[in-house]
């Protein structure tokens, strides 16, 4: 007697999907923000809602022209409606990455079928890299979320039978998506998905689909999305245009003036991990791009298109001057469609596989956790180490219970194992994440929030001499006065030389002033800017410190 499928289980999936949200949602807000970006966005929203501006964007008060304002936006209303936290800063990338997967599964379902769908979106929420960083607060999962819209747009209406109406508005929803992507990132939304398209029509001949793009309509709609806030802030701000299109896009791709260089082989162990659970199928599912023998030629091929997606948007970041873990993003909904395509043909020794080295990986974490502490190189942080340790090995044991059921499952009942390796590895890499937690709080600082507060009567200056802090600006809702160390604000402090102190001797002196005055003010230093300062007599009462900064207040303790 043949067992039915989970997959015809509604109120199973149902249920899945309602634990999933209910894990998805909390994890937004169990986590301190962590240096650099999730402190960066958050603090530039926040300032964006305090001071009423949404053209010209801000980083600790002084103009800041990397990116356009899409996830500022999203983050600001999200703090306008919620008030501001750890979560409401998350709560964009985790829509994004939601849209991407539910948008995946349905492509999935119109092109190959309901139980292709469903294991579509089941890969995508379930690898480590999607999961993951839909709960960070970086632009690189909004970028992909609506460069998702705009695959899934492409490939709905170019399908084979797709109607006039279902077309056009595929088209429409693949323009919308490239210009929010644009309006998330930069030109890349709009320029890469264009070399995709160039690139498919060149290996399959198919160029009758360029009159299928509703270039009208959808150039339109591009615009109307974008050119408004281009066209205001270069009015506001007429040194942007060339900061934003020339530094931002072509220096950076072709030089290192960002000092994000990496080796040609960057993106591949990021893959590697990012694939996870499902490294096993990530070859087989590649190669169905290639061969695709179940699709009628000539016509729509949408598994080449989807390989030249993944493959060519992976080879262009590699090539790049500036390389972020990250970036590689864009290229897993196609990677989910492919790995999903394949689970539902004949022969499953790819997930059986997938199984196996899931299981693995999870025995190595079972055996190397309790070594964790050997990476420690200060003694400040050894607690932070063991602290991760318990989590290590709760993952460890899910990864390797989630790889076995697997492959045992995989002879018997395909789908129900296809159910255990998304769940094992959608959980195993959550609980990683409760993990950094610790990690989390020591590099945003949190620790010396509640004594700066203490300090910090209305009107008091900090100054941050010789670091900028990412995080602690948001949580003290305070800006900082730079100190020698411009770091990424270098260009918007040739705009406003007067927002920082460019040289120590000035923060000496203006300190120095405030204690004569018995004014308030606090400083955040480098442990060794802040040694030099005291060897030169500086008066300063330390109400903070770590390996990584120095927290002096000016004023002596009143009590």
């Amino acid at each position: 007697m043949r067992t039915s499928s989970p997959y015809d289980n509604p109120r199973l999936l149902w249920s899945i999907a309602i634990a999933f949200l209910l894990v998805w949602f909390y994890m937004l807000g169990a986590r301190t923000l962590v240096p650099t970006d999730e402190g960066r966005y958050a603090e530039m929203a926040r300032e964006m809602l305090a001071s009423g501006d949404w053209i010209t964007l801000r980083l600790n008060g002084i103009k800041y022209f990397e990116k356009p304002p899409l996830q500022n936006w999203m983050n600001a209303l999200s703090f306008a409606a919620f008030g501001l936290g750890d979560w409401q800063a998350r709560l964009w990338t985790s829509l994004c990455g939601l849209l991407g997967i539910a948008v995946t599964g349905y492509t999935g379902a119109r092109l190959f079928g309901r139980k292709t769908g469903i294991s579509a979106a089941l890969v995508l929420g379930s690898s480590f890299y999607w999961a993951a960083f839909a709960h960070i607060n970086t632009l690189d999962m909004g970028l992909s979320g609506m460069m998702t819209l705009a695959l899934c747009g492409l490939l709905l209406a170019q399908r084979d039978g797709a109607g006039a109406a279902e077309q056009r508005n595929g088209m429409l929803l693949c323009w919308a998506g490239m210009a929010l992507a644009t309006m998330s990132k930069g030109l890349i939304g709009f320029v890469l998905p264009g070399a995709v398209l160039v690139l498919y029509t060149l290996w399959t001949r198919d160029w009758g689909l360029w009159k299928r793009l509703h270039p009208g309509k959808g150039l339109l709609l591009f615009f109307a999305i974008t050119t408004p806030w281009f066209v205001l802030i270069a009015l506001k701000n007429p040194e942007h245009p060339h900061f934003f299109f020339i530094h931002e896009h072509l220096q950076r791709f072709t030089s290192k003036v960002h000092h994000r260089e990496g080796a040609w082989y960057y993106f591949f162990p990021m893959l590697i991990l990012g694939i996870l659970p499902w490294l096993g199928l990530l070859l087989p599912g590649l190669w169905s791009g290639v061969r695709e023998p179940d699709e009628p030629k000539p016509g729509f091929q949408p598994r080449k298109l989807l390989l030249i997606w993944a493959v060519f948007f992976f080879f262009f970041f590699s090539i790049s001057g500036s390389k972020l873990p990250s970036y590689i993003l864009p290229i897993f909904p196609a990677l989910a469609l492919l790995i999903a395509g394949r689970l539902h043909r004949p022969g499953l020794q790819s997930l059986k596989l997938s199984g196996w080295l899931f299981a693995l990986l999870g025995l190595a974490g079972l055996l190397l956790a309790g070594k964790i502490g050997n990476f420690s190189k200060e003694a400040y942080e050894l607690p932070l180490y063991l602290a991760a340790i318990p989590w290590v090995y709760g993952a460890a044991l899910i990864a390797l219970l989630g790889g076995l059921a697997t492959v045992w499952l995989t002879p018997r009942r395909p789908e129900a194992a296809i159910l255990s390796l998304a769940i094992a590895g959608f959980l195993a890499g959550q609980v990683v994440f409760l993990g950094h937690e610790p990690w989390g709080r020591y590099s945003a600082g949190i620790l010396h929030v509640a004594a700066m507060q203490k300090e910090l009567p209305p009107g008091t200056p900090i100054y941050a001499v010789g670091r900028y802090e990412q995080a602690l600006p948001f949580y003290l809702q305070h800006t900082l006065i730079l100190v020698e160390h411009p770091d990424e604000m270098e260009f918007g402090l040739e705009q406003q030389p007067e927002l920082w102190l460019a040289k120590r001797a000035d923060f000496v002196a203006r300190w120095q002033a405030h204690q004569a005055k018995g004014e308030a003010a606090l400083a955040i230093l480098r442990p060794d800017i802040y040694r030099q300062l005291q060897q030169q007599g500086l008066p300063m009462r330390v109400i903070g410190l770590d390996p990584k900064r120095v927290i002096v207040a000016a004023l002596p303790d009143s009590k």
